[in-house]
């Protein structure tokens, strides 16, 4: 081989590498920030994942997603956030809910972000409209907390002796229950039902809540819509066991780790529509000009196990309607 070949080769081979992270480093990023820990979300990240794919992005080929969790330290959010924005990300995915997405509008007005809440957006102060969100936000909703009255009557189908139902809130979050309460309590009248509402905020909170249970025995309890409840499905899916209530939930989560039986928006496909969405925006979508999607899919999840712990009978009308029985 002749010399000048040779210096040739080694040339290209020193190149090569240099161009691939090139590359690399020229490959737009996703940042993603939640205020929990990645543990309990793998569905919810495939469905992620298959919304980028839907328009043509996939996690190491043509883009990188840096991750960010608080562990449940919503203190840490600020600075995750501002650590993605040193980064320059090209966009800023929070699909946890409105404490990690208010951290973030507070920290930057340029870069996209692409949100997931359940309660009103508008509400929230994230968006001006639904249709015409302006700024730099956009997301989706979950249309949770309008299944309410929903979550009642099926609940009453599950319990058809029901006639006391106790309702859980978070008087924290005034908003969410308001709307609760608002959509609860005309559902109750026409159903004949009477409601007693309960406030818990912490943990010792809800524990003091399940306790009255004891000389106050409702027929049923409804957990209310809120963040807070969902970080806390564990315990109390564990008080509704002790206490022996029936007890109806939110989302599927609950209906998983136990719970009697859930109706809300599917969580996976929300994920999948946040995906979809940041992928638009990575392919030069203003999130202003972005309406704000309306989750259209829903589920009824019963756990089966549960209901015959409680000695309740499923009625065949219910399991026919039900999108997962849990045995």
């Amino acid at each position: 081989m002749k010399r000048r070949e040779f210096i040739t080769l080694i040339g290209g081979a020193a190149v090569w590498p240099l161009a691939a992270r090139a590359q690399q480093a020229a490959m737009p990023v996703i940042g993603l920030l939640d205020p929990r820990s990645p543990d309990a979300l793998t569905d919810r990240l495939r469905g992620f994942r298959q919304g980028l794919r839907e328009t043509g992005f996939a996690e190491g080929e043509n883009i990188a997603i840096e991750y960010r969790w608080a562990n449940n330290q919503l203190d840490r959010l600020p600075a995750l956030v501002t650590d993605l924005v040193h980064r320059r990300v090209a966009v800023i995915a929070s699909p946890g809910g409105p404490d990690a997405t208010l951290a973030a509008k507070a920290t930057t007005e340029t870069l996209p972000i692409v949100f997931l809440v359940g309660e009103d957006p508008v509400g929230l102060g994230l968006v001006t409209s639904l249709a015409q969100p302006g700024g730099n936000i956009t997301g989706v909703n979950l249309f949770t907390g309008e299944l309410t009255a929903k979550r009642l009557e099926l609940l009453r189908m599950l319990v058809p002796g029901a006639a006391r139902v106790a309702v859980l809130v978070n008087p924290a979050t005034a908003t969410i229950t308001e709307r609760t309460l608002r959509d609860l309590e005309p559902a109750a009248r026409a159903m004949g039902l009477h409601i007693r509402i309960l406030n818990a905020s912490t943990g010792q909170e809800i524990s003091a809540a399940f306790a009255t249970f004891e000389r106050e025995r409702p027929d049923a309890v409804l957990v209310g819509l809120d963040p807070f409840f969902a970080g806390r499905r564990v315990q109390l899916v564990h008080l509704a066991t002790r206490y022996a209530v029936p007890a109806a939930y939110t989302v599927r989560d609950f209906a998983e780790a136990g719970g009697l039986i859930s109706y809300g928006a599917s969580i996976v496909d929300a994920w999948r529509q946040v995906g979809v969405y940041c992928g638009r925006v990575l392919k030069g979508a203003k999130p202003a000009e972005l309406p704000v999607v309306q989750s259209s899919k829903f589920e009824l999840v019963i756990n089966a196990e549960t209901a015959r712990m409680l000695g309740l009978t499923v009625p065949p009308s219910l399991l026919a309607i039900a999108d997962e029985v849990i045995e």
